[in-house]
């Protein structure tokens, strides 16, 4: 790429015949470098309405994947079109700094396996050293993200362990305290009993083992039931059966009572889970009779004994019921599950729920049966100080010795099944309930519901699906850690928890403590107290740090420092215009952004959003190092340019929430399918721009005016088109449907390469006059630079690589250093023409149904055939066709075209989508579909023209029908082709002229090529000669000589022998292999 100042004389740069994509986005790079190019964009921008957008932090443990690829490709191309279409776009990077990902990497590395190897090493030790990993991959990342091409700033970022970071959030939770939306109760997580610390979901599907375990019934007797019977309930962890507070039945499916022929005893149980006791589950059975059925919502509420008398008081809140629950299946155990709400998650839900328990319960013993060694406690009186989870199974022996001694154990076998271990110390894991701190969701649902309701997601199904459902059951949100590396929970409390303070600032922390810090993690402030207002032992901060979600959903408040700074400037671009993420958000980032600003503000935290999917390997398997299922992000961009990669990655279904399957073809497909042709469009126009100065003896000097005053109406189609395809883009882009887009864009470039330019070539070279050459090169420029600009924001390196150029014969109050400096274009109205552009489709389609007509009968288009019939009832569609007679006939290399009405060669018929009307009618679809085969020819046309048509009590659109039109004629020596608005009939037979003419065509097929060999310019002069032995070409030659020089504009003449000083020779094929010579002479 070559950047020529204003002062130097202007002209055109002469293009390669091939360039390397990706190595000219790199000089691409270092222009934008020596420019300034981002931060000069923002410099020009200063003033402008703002654009507010939201950057979601990435951790920098890892190298940057394709999911972040994509991201922040959609991110790019949002921002960089807000910024040219007239708005100041603040870009800025974040760094999610805390959490357990860092901590993942660092006890790995340093051994820790237990709270205690972490205590024993000391807090600010271990903080030191994930502080030291923390920016590990930052320079990869900075790479990366450059050579997308993707301008943000990445040297003024924000980082989650910054200390104006960490105080914005603490002032954030000190609000949500300050509204009583903070307590402290109880959540169930994994717990790994020999490193005493809950595990997230996160460590605990990180390691599974099959592993057996003893699987048991046991009865539970119905209270005051008159036959004495027992609801039999399975589980696989007798442990947790001297924790029992409930039984969980499914409302809607069936429970049958039977009696046991050996033992007489009553049982409950699901009808479809007999077989857990009884080998005949028959009715006929003679292992048991049959004495009722019901529906499981009727034994909802009804009492039972409890298996031990250890938490006998909880009766009083409700314990020993059935409760409902969905999560209860026929799959497994009896359909009826027992609940230990301290050691399940969906246990402690359905508890919740009935109202057994509450997330306050902080001190209930029955929720703190188990302690953080994994033993019983004192309550659980005939297995204290048992570990519930050891390895020899030794505390379920004996519960399950303790059942049988009560005669309540039904059944007992063992159970092969997946089960998680602790990944530090290689144990089972248990799952537990730890005391947590919340913020309350709950209560606000409505609120939450309805600022959703206010924001605009691409695409809309998962804001009104997937988010709006997880909303509406949106639960308390556990926003505690046991962790070291984090901003901490700046609660300070009493050893007895009656006097709390919660601090909302640095200077705060210091009117309470009199202890100013500079720092906010555990090791600068843990050992700081404030005095008690009550008189007694001084505060003393809790243990806990936040749950990094929380960080990531304060950060638009954080990364301004507010309230502490920029309080108007934060005010003024809240909420943020946009912000996109993967769809894995919806539940993450998405969620929490909501909650906290719903409960701040009590608004949407922005306007609009756009979900990708997930991309996936090309087998559709998660993308893994460890099996290399994918190619490297950087090998991919080396080979085939960033531009390719973003194209491709944002022209599929990924921008819709759906899932891609990543095809390296599918980038390289990019290259071949848009960006060759695009560049070959540019190549050709610079080329015939020299061809024309040299011509005319003046330099090209593009000007609107010349375009807009062209008559040609393939020149006022393109121009047409052009503005259309900008209208759409600005509309398309308001609603922030990169989906629609992108393939409008793309569409556009095929039809300038594939039908502008290649239907106007010899008028570029002058066939019509340079006058004319002139007035479709400024058409081509106009339509080349207002797409350049257009495509900017998708395509930023390529575009930028064109506008150098093509700036260099723009006046100078029109020429920006970069195209990323222009405006986006508004459409030009006077170039507007919906007629010309209806007309042009006609003729594209009948051009594509002649080229279907000659590859179904194999009849390639370098043989000239003879007549191409156009039917049509429509006379505006003929006289379209009409006008552009000529590039129907070039195009189909056809001797006539013939355009008529006359449909006596037409049969019309309708044929009904069988599916769909099969969906709606159901039986009446059999005589439907017999009335359509009725239909007349005037029923069909009517239909056509109103576009629904009545059969009975039945309405049918154009999606239930299509009408067909089929040719009637002789097939031998026609071929049709057609849809619902005209039929073609392609005449197959072949004359000597005709095919004499295929010969010359195949001929100047072999001269363009090695001209284009030799790197000539097409108005280069040079001498032709050719020697073939085969009569049939001569012959050809001499006939077609106006036709030869009418497109080589330079004869070719025949020698009889090889002639010498040539400096470009081929031998070529025309009719049969190497059966044509040819050289070129200066």
């Amino acid at each position: 790429m070559i950047v020529v100042a204003c002062a130097e004389v202007r002209f055109l740069d002469v293009l390669p015949q091939n360039i390397s994509f990706a190595e000219e986005e790199k000089k691409v790079l270092k222009y934008w470098d020596e420019i300034n190019a981002f931060e000069t964009s923002l410099k020009m921008s200063e003033g402008r309405p703002e654009y507010s957008f939201y950057d979601g932090p990435p951790f920098a443990t890892g190298l940057p994947h394709y999911g972040h690829i994509l991201a922040g490709t959609i991110k790019d191309t949002v921002t960089r079109y807000a910024h040219q279409t007239g708005h100041h776009v603040e870009r800025r990077f974040g760094w999610d700094c805390h959490g357990l990902p860092i901590e993942f990497e660092i006890d790995k590395e340093l051994g820790v396996r237990t709270k205690d190897d972490v205590l024993k090493m000391g807090i600010p030790a271990y903080n030191a050293a994930c502080r030291g990993i923390v920016m590990r991959y930052s320079t990869e990342w900075e790479a990366i993200v450059k050579r997308l091409g993707r301008w943000i700033d990445m040297k003024n970022t924000y980082r989650t362990m910054d200390l104006s970071f960490m105080e914005s959030v603490w002032w954030v939770f000190k609000q949500l305290a300050d509204k009583d939306m903070v307590y402290q109760g109880f959540k169930v997580m994994p717990y790994s009993i020999p490193c005493t610390t809950p595990l997230s979901n996160f460590e605990a599907s990180s390691s599974y083992k099959d592993v057996s375990d003893p699987a048991v019934v046991v009865a539970f007797p119905i209270t005051d039931d008159a036959e004495g019977a027992s609801f039999l309930a399975w589980t696989t962890t007798p442990w947790t059966l001297p924790c029992n507070l409930a039984l969980v039945v499914n409302p809607k499916m069936d429970y049958v009572r039977v009696q046991d022929t050996k033992t007489n005893k009553i049982y409950v149980l699901a009808q479809k889970r007999l077989a857990i006791i009884y080998k005949d589950t028959k009715n006929t059975s003679k292992e048991f009779k049959l004495l009722a059925t019901v529906k499981g919502a009727e034994l909802v509420g009804k009492s039972y004994t409890p298996l031990f008398p250890f938490f006998a008081d909880d009766v009083k809140t409700g314990a020993f019921k059935v409760v409902p629950g969905d999560y209860v299946t026929e799959d497994s155990g009896t359909g009826v599950v027992h609940a230990a709400p301290a050691y399940g998650e969906e246990d402690f839900n359905v508890c919740m729920q009935a109202g057994i328990i509450k997330r306050e319960d902080f001190k209930r013993p029955s929720l703190n049966a188990v302690d953080v060694n994994g033993c019983y406690t004192s309550d659980v009186t005939a297995f204290a100080g048992k570990r519930v989870k050891d390895p020899a199974g030794e505390t379920d022996k004996e519960v399950i010795k303790a059942i049988k001694a009560m005669d309540r154990l039904v059944h007992q076998s063992n159970i092969v099944h997946s089960y998680p271990f602790c990944w530090r110390s290689d144990t089972p894991l248990i799952y537990r309930a730890v005391g947590s701190w919340f913020v309350r969701v709950e209560q606000m649902r409505d609120r939450l519901l309805k600022n959703n309701e206010d924001t605009h997601w691409v695409p809309d199904f998962v804001k009104e699906k997937r988010f709006a459902n997880w909303l509406k059951n949106a639960s308390d949100w556990a926003v505690s850690r046991n962790r070291y590396w984090g901003t901490p929970i700046p609660i300070w409390i009493s050893e007895d928890g009656q006097e709390m303070v919660v601090i909302g600032s640095i200077e705060e922390l210091f009117e309470l403590s009199g202890v100013r810090v500079t720092d906010l993690h555990r090791e600068s402030i843990d050992h700081i107290t404030i005095p008690s207002k009550k008189g007694g032992a001084p505060l003393r901060r809790i243990e806990e740090v936040f749950d990094c979600w929380f960080e990531s959903g304060s950060m638009p408040y954080a990364q301004q420092h507010y309230p502490f700074e920029n309080k108007d400037r934060f005010e003024k671009i809240f909420p943020a215009h946009f912000i996109a993420e993967g769809i894995d958000q919806t539940r993450g980032w998405f969620y929490t952004l909501l909650v906290l600003s719903t409960a701040l503000f009590d608004k949407p935290p922005f306007q609009n959003l756009i979900v990708n999917g997930l991309v996936l390997a090309s087998d559709g398997k998660k993308m893994s190092k460890r099996l290399k299922n994918y190619p490297d992000p950087v090998t991919v961009i080396d080979k085939f340019g960033s531009d390719a990669l973003r194209l491709y990655l944002i022209s599929s279904p990924v921008v819709r929430a759906e899932t891609l399957k990543f095809q390296e073809n599918g980038v390289k497909d990019m290259l071949k399918d848009v960006f060759l042709p695009w560049f070959n469009a540019y190549r050709f126009m610079v080329q015939n721009a020299h061809r024309h100065e040299a011509a005319t003896g003046s330099k090209f000097v593009p000007t609107l005016e010349v375009a807009l005053a062209s008559t040609n109406i393939m020149d006022r189609w393109v121009l047409a088109s052009c503005q259309s395809l900008i209208k759409f883009v600005r509309e398309e882009m308001a609603a922030y449907r990169l989906y629609t887009v992108v393939p409008r864009l793309t569409l556009f470039i095929n039809e300038l390469t594939n039908w502008y330019v290649r239907l106007n070539r010899r008028r570029f070279k002058g066939a019509n006059g340079e006058d004319d050459a002139k007035t479709s090169l400024n058409i081509l420029f106009e339509v080349l630079l207002k797409v350049c600009v257009a495509m900017g924001p998708f395509t930023p390196f390529f575009t930028e690589y064109m506008y150098q150029n093509l700036r260099r014969v723009l006046p100078d109050g029109q020429r920006e250093d970069s195209v990323h400096f222009v405006l986006y274009p508004e459409p030009i109205q006077a170039a507007f023409n919906v007629r010309i552009e209806e007309a042009v489709t006609r003729m594209q389609t009948v051009i594509e149904h002649g080229r279907t007509s000659r590859e179904r009968k194999t009849k390639p288009l370098k043989y000239p055939l003879k007549d191409f019939t156009v039917i049509s009832d429509n006379p505006q569609y003929l006289q379209d066709l009409k006008e552009l007679e000529s590039y129907v006939i070039e195009e189909l290399n056809i001797q006539r075209l013939v355009l008529t009405s006359d449909d006596s060669l037409v049969n019309i018929v309708a044929e009904p989508d069988r599916k769909r009307l099969g969906q709606r009618l159901k039986t009446a679809l059999s005589d439907v579909t017999k009335q359509i085969a009725n239909l007349s020819v005037d029923d069909l046309r009517a239909f056509q023209k109103k576009g629904e048509l009545n059969i009975g009590e039945h309405v049918l659109t154009t999606e239930d029908l299509k009408i067909i039109r089929k040719y009637n004629g002789d097939l031998s020596l026609f071929e049709p082709s057609g849809d619902d608005d005209v039929l073609t009939i392609l005449e197959l037979t072949i004359d000597q002229n005709l095919v004499e003419k295929g010969l010359v065509r195949e001929v100047i097929n072999r001269i363009q090529r090695l001209r284009k060999k030799s790197d000539l310019l097409p108005s280069d002069a040079v001498q032709m000669l050719y020697n073939t032995a085969d009569e049939q070409i001569r012959t050809a030659m001499v006939n077609h000589q106006p036709y030869l020089k009418e497109i080589l504009i330079f004869p070719v003449e025949f020698t009889q022998s090889d002639p010498t000083d040539t400096f470009a020779y081929e031998l070529a094929s025309v009719s049969n292999d190497n059966d044509f010579k040819l050289w070129f002479k200066k």
